[in-house]
């Protein structure tokens, strides 16, 4: 399966399939053809797994970051970047990200800094990182502050989801990686009872091609791709609560999937929804086998203060909701209503 991401001259498509990983080489020969050199940044657990045999057609070198949201780390980026200059990469070569979406979000933000800007190719290797942060230029690293609060755009030249490397992932990460899908699944106005007979494969190419179809429309996040924050204002703040934890005490997915449970009832609060559409967010995130409770560790005050700081914000609380024309960027909901609202749903737990 094939999805291109049409920009006029920066297009490039999206290729979903087993094995894809192999068509590495030929992708660079023909998207960078003054390479002579490839960066592939990945994690060490990932290049020890079976499928770890990519050839890029040029000198490669490897270049390891740490497990999990530790790569996405100024510090770590810093030191990303010095390892590109200590192995002599040209404006020319090309960074290669080869993992999920924390590995893509470093490699593709090194790639843009580098010598003001190198080719990337990014390789999803996680479910999350297929259907949505290899896809759409966004890189960014996290500062204590708040997640992505330092970042650019800059689009790949090719995205290569091949789906033999799912195969090893764990049920946690298949699971966490549902939560971009149930986001994807609810923006389309999907009903929970086709969730049954419908395919991963057919979820995973709804998702590529509903982000693709927002970042053609909007490549730089000034409208209609904000959409694709359905979820985040809360999954952001729950994440950046939970690293303060313990690097693995959440993860993106299900962080989102919690954001998403939170967000239709905000709506509902604010009257832009019936208990309809709470009953069917529900509905679609238990048959993905997602959370949709409040963790215990995240009290309201923490949470209403972690959303102010989220990227999305200009000075006030900022969320994605559904409403009776669809979803759309709400401004200025009133703190006192998300913190009501988040009693609320905390008490359905």
């Amino acid at each position: 399966m094939r999805v291109t991401v049409d920009l006029g001259h920066r297009a490039y498509d999206v290729v979903m399939g087993a094995g894809v990983r192999r068509d590495l080489a030929s992708l660079i020969q023909a998207r960078a053809p003054r390479a002579r050199a490839a960066a592939i940044i990945t994690s060490g657990s990932l290049r020890r797994q079976p499928w770890f045999d990519l050839d890029t057609g040029v000198e490669q070198h490897v270049v390891e970051v740490p497990e999990g949201e530790a790569a996405k780390d100024w510090t770590e980026l810093g030191r990303l970047c010095e390892s590109l200059a200590e192995l002599g990469l040209s404006r020319y070569d090309v960074v290669v990200g080869v993992g999920g979406g924390a590995v893509t979000d470093v490699a593709g933000l090194a790639a843009a800094l580098y010598q003001r800007g190198l080719a990337v190719v990014h390789v999803p290797t996680s479910l999350v990182a297929q259907v949505d942060a290899a896809i759409g230029g966004k890189t960014a690293v996290n500062l204590t502050s708040g997640k992505n609060l330092v970042g650019a755009f800059h689009q790949p030249v090719g995205v290569l989801c091949d789906t033999e490397t799912l195969t090893t992932l764990s049920e946690r990460e298949r699971i966490g990686g549902l939560g971009e899908i149930a986001k994807c699944w609810l923006l389309e106005d999907r009903r929970a009872a086709d969730l049954a007979t419908t395919p991963l494969s057919s979820l995973v190419t709804m998702a590529v091609q509903l982000k693709a179809g927002l970042v053609m429309l909007d490549e730089r996040d000034g409208n209609q791709r904000a959409l694709l924050n359905y979820g985040h204002t809360l999954g952001h703040a729950l994440e950046l609560l939970a690293l303060e934890r313990e690097a693995d005490e959440l993860r993106h997915g299900e962080a989102v999937a919690i954001g998403l449970a939170y967000a239709v009832r905000l709506a509902h609060a604010l009257s832009r929804v019936g208990s309809r559409e709470v009953a069917n967010h529900d509905q679609v995130l238990r048959a993905l086998g997602l959370p949709a409770r409040l963790p215990s560790f995240a009290s309201t005050n923490a949470l209403v203060t972690a959303m102010g700081r989220d990227k999305k914000t200009h000075h006030d609380l900022t969320f994605v909701l559904p409403g009776p024309t669809g979803f759309e960027v709400v401004r200025r909901v009133e703190p006192r209503v998300v913190a009501e609202v988040l009693d609320q749903f905390r008490g359905e737990s």
